[in-house]
């Protein structure tokens, strides 16, 4: 499809003056092109890739780490100190920390706590916090987020994909209307020029009336000024729709004189939307992008909510650490060890308890709006499929208007013949069929844009 578009871009320019065929785009190679290369949906794509990213930063909370720190103090040939604290940490899932160390230390002046044995002091400690932090913290809360963000992200792009594949289908809808209304209005003026001759040549033989000439230039005047809107709203149409066009790099197209809109799309549409299977059959909306996205808030606020639960406890952090000489480290003595505890409560807990009471809030906000987008949803795709069904009655009646008016002009055209009838009245009943095959083309128009906001509601862009 690109080498095509590629291939007409550049022959609407070096073939210039020649006789060309025109060639259909069809609806659904439109879409397939807008799907592959418009940069909208390509950002949509990257929704995902910052939730993973993002998912891979939490992970990095739970990541081992060493810490070494080194200090020394020399003057006058003296050494004050020197001392070396080493570490080397794992995180765990439950708030616990598993922590090894090395330290050493010599010199003159050392503080008598740092004051350690020649060959140093080895450690292995473990760190357990029993209120705050134990069941959920910051680290495991985030974790869970960054998870819940790729859904939600997953939801998202499909939901920003969908947006950008429904405009572009307007557009292409919009670009088949115009079109087929200056193919309308190129048919009529042929056909009042044709008349105009037809009646002068009357007039000269003595046959009509002068004024039927007068009366038939109107009226090809009139075909002519439709025609030249028609054409600039052509002009406008595929300039929108030149918006979607796109190649590889963000390289954009223009949209070829030599290509046409799909001519039997009618007949298409609805399987290129997926929308047949919808208007047979009920549609589930518990896997729909939109209350994916809300359940997704709904399960990170929920862990927010249970994170600020959390912080009313007291913070109470305990720490116990075996010491040992290095040469010593498997013979185990039990009174070679530090130990310590942090405690922390404010006594109002008004922060603790505001922050609570708001992250409950937001909760039952997003749960309301899931609950209300459930409703909307179902109701949406009803009044669609009801729209879409009585739009297929409305096209049977204006067609068949079309056909009546048809065979009214047709008629009058003979009476005309048989000089039985006038400019004026062949006119009227000109005016009446272009009205009705104008509706007709609106109608169809409606037609297809009421499929794809069935498509939009569906919002399964795959």
């Amino acid at each position: 499809m690109r080498n095509l578009l590629i291939v007409f871009l550049f022959t609407a320019f070096t073939c210039f003056g020649q006789n060309t065929v025109p060639t259909e785009f069809s609806y659904n190679e439109f879409l397939g092109q807008v799907k592959k290369f418009h940069p909208l949906v390509k950002t949509a794509n990257l929704e995902i890739s910052m939730a993973q990213a993002n998912l891979l930063r939490a992970r990095g909370s739970f990541d081992p780490k060493i810490e070494v720190d080194f200090s020394k103090k020399q003057f006058k040939d003296n050494e004050y100190y020197s001392l070396l604290n080493s570490s080397f940490k794992i995180p765990t899932w439950y708030g616990i920390e598993v922590k090894a160390g090395f330290d050493n230390s010599e010199g003159v002046f050392l503080n008598p706590e740092n004051t350690m044995p020649n060959q140093g002091l080895t450690s292995l400690g473990i760190s357990v916090p029993l209120g705050q932090g134990l069941f959920i913290n910051q680290r495991m809360a985030d974790l869970r987020k960054a998870k819940m963000q790729i859904r939600l992200s997953q939801a998202e792009r499909k939901l920003n994909a969908i947006a950008v594949l429904y405009d572009a289908s307007v557009a292409y809808f919009n670009w088949k209307r115009s079109y087929n209304e200056v193919k309308l209005y190129e048919n009529y003026a042929t056909n009042a020029k044709v008349r105009f001759g037809g009646v002068k040549s009357l007039i000269e033989q003595g046959d009509k009336p002068a004024i039927d000439s007068i009366e038939a230039g109107i009226i090809l005047k009139n075909r002519l000024l439709s025609l030249e809107d028609a054409n600039l709203k052509l002009a406008k149409a595929k300039l929108e729709l030149a918006n979607y066009l796109w190649l590889e790099n963000t390289i954009p197209l223009e949209l070829s004189d030599t290509l046409i809109p799909e001519d039997k799309l009618e007949m298409t549409i609805q399987e290129t939307l997926k929308t047949n299977d919808l208007l047979n059959t009920d549609f589930s909306i518990n896997n729909h992008p939109k209350i994916n996205a809300l359940e997704s808030k709904v399960d990170i606020l929920n862990v927010e909510r249970r994170l600020k639960a959390n912080s009313i406890l007291p913070k109470i952090d305990l720490g116990y650490t075996y010491l040992s000489e290095p040469n010593a480290f498997d013979n185990y003595r039990f009174e070679d060890y530090k130990i310590g505890m942090n405690f922390y409560f404010p006594l109002l807990l008004r922060k603790e308890r505001g922050d609570l009471k708001i992250a409950k809030f937001k909760l039952q906000e997003s749960k309301f709006a899931l609950e209300l987008e459930k409703v909307q949803l179902t109701n949406k795709i009803k009044a669609q499929k009801t729209e879409i069904q009585s739009l297929q009655k409305q096209r049977t009646f204006i067609k068949s208007l079309v056909t009546d008016n048809t065979t009214m002009l047709t008629s009058e055209e003979r009476l005309f013949s048989f000089g039985e009838s006038s400019m004026f009245l062949i006119n009227s009943r000109e005016n009446n069929l272009v009205t009705a095959q104008l509706a007709d083309i609106a109608l169809e128009n409606r037609f297809f844009i009421s499929n794809s906001e069935l498509f939009r509601i569906m919002a399964n862009p795959d």
